[in-house]
């Protein structure tokens, strides 16, 4: 048996669960650390040359937790490079290690009932029938109560405990179920402001006065606060690492919107996952600070901008690379998430627009995945030096032509203050070596860095300096990438590190810059050196 062979093996301590093997069969190399997950913390024996991707095998062959719903964080930061060994991150014997469970994209179910009406609503995955029989009895007062209610998937008789999960064993997000007891014609009569905003608050945040809400967002928030009226609470889901709580409509049926509150992000001292709070206002990722995810969504939004023109200019409510429509809100409620169980004031944070999906690129390879939409959101992380693109955060669905189409959301940790974190999932898929189309090229011609930082300006964000140096370099390095032909792979292998310790070629860059102008140059001083060692470094990549 190898040294990994026995990492691998559980044991059981008393009625406590542990990670490894006997402390007599322990290798030299390995090393005992704590795994914390749900409040709980037990005991896992890696190895020193344990890679990331490693760890998380062994966390799903001895505790069931698949690797690709995994987040490990260690020391305030996000163990996010799979190639990287955990120690490169400091990770030693006695270190605690956060496990972090990813979300499960909400499943699309459609009811059909024996008079044939048919329903369509969202269903959060882990939810059992009998669940999904309550929600059904919601639909309207005629709609069969529970215990009246005979639900068929495929001709079998589902028991209330099935998890609605493990019954798409076929990875089909779409399960189609019969209701075996008639439905009367329902006549649903929407009440009337019943909260009378007694029992919760939600309303855009104006940063300027001088702006009008665009209508898309208006009729999100109302819809919204129909939810709310109608005595359907925020649902927050019991994974991820901050606080998320999906939105429901006046039926209580379908989600409308996610809010994201500033105070229960990552590290922040309402972070529903019990990490610990930030000591120096670090986020997870490098560059960014707690409290300021709900910012840079909002900011996702904006500079996500329709082919037509900025989107201050555009009245088109999609834009290049699909991000949903976001806001800023204010909003009270007491299923959100206080650290002294006391509901009384108000939360700011993002409220973006809840997008209808089949799932996400987890959930299918990427050879399906059309160019042009790997593309598109290509081009939208290299400009925003997103650093926390994986699989899990695109979703995928189909447009009205009915060809698959990419939807990016969970942009909290984008436009950094440096590049050090930046991750690319989409680097390693076949798409990112095929040369841009026509179209995106003249998209990307039409960027503007300035006129983005000016529009963000104009929306309320006093943008730091940082944020701004990295969004005139990304930009920067995607139109000189494109003059030379280079593909997406390219220029994203230029913004990523190969590994944690391990400058990317960007950091490389902005350092030789750094190097060749006087502390007390302009920033477009600065900038014009950049400039010259990113060409530099360019040249040699095309030769």
């Amino acid at each position: 048996m190898s040294v990994a062979d026995v990492a691998l093996s559980p044991i059981h301590r008393g009625s406590g669960f542990a990670f490894g093997h006997e402390q007599s069969h322990y290798s030299v190399e390995s090393v005992l650390v704590f795994l914390s997950v749900s409040g709980s913390t037990m005991p896992m024996l890696i190895l020193e040359s344990d890679s990331i991707a490693e760890v998380k095998l062994r966390i799903q062959t001895c505790n069931g937790f698949r690797v690709r719903r995994q987040k490990l964080v260690f020391s305030g930061r996000e163990l996010a490079r799979n190639a990287s060994r955990v120690k490169d991150y400091g990770v030693t014997g006695g270190s605690v290690l956060h496990l972090l469970l990813k979300l499960y994209d909400p499943l699309l179910v459609t009811v059909i009932t024996t008079c044939g009406k048919i329903f369509e609503f969202h269903v959060d995955r882990r939810r059992d029938v009998g669940y999904l029989k309550k929600r059904i009895s919601k639909e309207g007062k005629d709609f069969p109560d529970v215990d009246d209610q005979e639900i068929l998937y495929k001709g079998e008789k589902l028991e209330d405990n099935r998890i609605i999960d493990g019954i798409c064993k076929d990875g089909n997000s779409v399960i189609r179920l019969l209701v075996k007891k008639s439905v009367k014609e329902a006549s649903v009569k929407r009440e009337d402001d019943a909260a009378s905003g007694k029992d919760f608050l939600l309303e855009p945040v104006v940063l300027n006065p001088a702006l009008k809400l665009p209508k898309v967002l208006e009729d999100m928030i109302d819809q919204t606060v129909d939810g709310l009226n109608k005595g359907n609470p925020p649902v927050r889901s019991a994974e991820g690492t901050g606080g998320t709580y999906l939105m429901q409509d006046s039926s209580g049926l379908n989600y409308v919107s996610v809010f994201k509150p500033m105070d229960e992000e990552p590290k922040a001292v309402n972070n529903p996952q019990q990490l610990p709070v930030s000591s120096d206002g670090q986020g997870l990722k490098r560059g960014t600070r707690v409290g300021e995810g709900a910012t840079r969504e909002v900011a996702a939004y904006l500079l996500d901008h329709p082919k037509t023109g900025p989107r201050s200019l555009s009245r088109e409510v999609m834009g290049f690379a699909g991000v949903p429509p976001t806001a800023m809100v204010r909003s009270f409620h007491k299923a959100y998430n206080y650290t002294k169980g006391v509901a009384k004031d108000a939360k700011v944070g993002s409220l973006q627009m809840f997008m209808k999906n089949n799932g996400s690129c987890e959930d299918i390879g990427p050879g399906a995945f059309p160019v042009e939409e790997v593309h598109k959101i290509s081009v939208f992380d290299i400009r925003m030096a997103n650093a926390d693109r994986h699989a899990g955060n695109i979703l995928t669905g189909k447009g009205e032509d009915g060809k698959t189409i990419l939807i990016p959301i969970d942009h909290g940790y984008c436009l950094p203050e440096n590049f050090e974190d930046c991750t690319f999932e989409w680097l390693y898929w076949p798409q990112a070596k095929v040369p841009f189309s026509s179209d995106i090229l003249n998209y990307i011609k039409s960027l503007d860095s300035e006129q983005d930082i000016a529009l963000l300006q104009l929306n309320g964000w006093d943008v730091p300096e940082a944020v701004s140096r990295t969004l005139r370099i990304s930009t920067m390095l995607l139109k000189k990438g494109v003059e030379r032909n280079l593909t997406p792979y390219q220029i994203g292998s230029i913004m990523c590190r190969e590994t944690v310790n391990k400058d990317s070629a960007i950091e490389e860059i902005v350092r030789e810059a750094q190097n060749s102008v006087l502390p007390a140059s302009s920033e477009a001083t600065f900038l014009e050196a950049v400039s010259m060692a990113m060409d530099r470094r360019l040249d040699e990549l095309t030769k």
